[in-house]
């Protein structure tokens, strides 16, 4: 059970700051709460009492998206159905429909927030991988004085193991910018211990863009979670698909070369099983949503098995 003193709901990113500096010690923000509830119902951390809930859903600077200039800006109080329900986003962003896809279902979807996703820091949280892959930036707010000051800062950097982020005393997330991938194939590939309602115990993104005669890799981008403490891109192994032939040796050579990165402390044979597995499904799936798709093949696995 979940209980608290205050229920604060701020309008403006000032007065969300405001509201974080004059809590007592042990308040909590929100924005979905899709992860605070359970924590506090299913009884992980007992029956749970904090002197103020801060929930930043309304605050005016946290709200929508926008597209410009090769960059996409999302919202902290931005859920994550409007990856699935937004034709934009589905074009800029195309890993994301399939995260989204895959994430919980369409009442957590209209209530959980990608930014609260990332400051979660969990090392199997669905969003990470696939902003990762779109090489996302984290927009930082804090007060400094009487004014809001920013500082914007790499995923890659923001999230320093399970829980742990550099997020500092009075900060709040107002953003996360990531760059667009128009004509790309995106993917997303989780598993999890049950059918439905999965929390992932592995997951990949993908985004893949060939050549303008769909012969070859362009550009390859892969990342996972759950393999390690925190989700990571495979910088190596995206270096060695880039210019190469698209072909079933090339992308089982990388598969092979992920398997081998996986960090984690249990399940590790398991693990490097299914990575090696998701790594050719990402790509593969990918490249069949990739513009221009492979010439003279029907399907995306006979083109990358020819």
């Amino acid at each position: 059970m979940l209980s608290c003193d205050d229920y604060l709901k701020p309008k403006s990113l000032k007065e969300a700051l405001q509201a974080v500096a004059q809590a007592p010690a042990g308040s909590r923000v929100i924005a979905g709460g899709t992860d605070t509830l359970p924590w506090a119902r299913e009884g992980r951390a007992g029956d749970v009492h904090v002197p103020a809930l801060i929930d930043v859903t309304k605050v005016a600077e946290f709200q929508g998206t926008r597209i410009e200039n090769g960059r996409c800006r999302i919202g902290a109080a931005v859920p994550y159905q409007p990856f699935l329900d937004d034709v934009s986003l589905r074009a800029a962003l195309p890993c994301m429909p399939y995260c989204a896809i895959w994430f919980a279902d369409d009442q957590i979807r209209e209530q959980a927030t990608l930014a609260g996703n990332i400051v979660n820091a969990s090392p199997v949280a669905d969003g990470t991988p696939a902003l990762l892959t779109l090489n996302a930036e984290v927009e930082l707010a804090r007060l400094e004085g009487d004014e809001v000051a920013f500082r914007r800062m790499k995923l890659a950097e923001f999230i320093t193991g399970p829980g742990r982020t550099q997020l500092m005393p009075g900060e709040l997330v107002a953003a996360i910018e990531c760059e667009t991938a128009e004509g790309y194939g995106g993917s997303f590939e989780k598993v999890g211990a049950r059918r439905s309602l999965v929390i992932s115990s592995v997951c990949v993104a993908g985004l893949v863009k060939t050549s303008e005669d769909g012969r070859s890799f362009a550009d390859v981008r892969l990342a996972a979670g759950g393999v390690g403490p925190v989700a990571f891109r495979f910088d190596d192994i995206e270096d060695e698909l880039v210019g190469a032939e698209i072909s079933e040796a090339a992308v089982e050579k990388a598969a092979d070369h992920a398997a081998r990165r996986v960090a984690s402390r249990s399940r590790v044979e398991y693990r490097r099983e299914v990575i090696r597995g998701f790594v050719i499904r990402a790509v593969e799936d990918a490249l069949a949503r990739a513009r221009p798709a492979i010439p003279h093949t029907p399907s995306l696995k006979e083109a990358i098995h020819a």
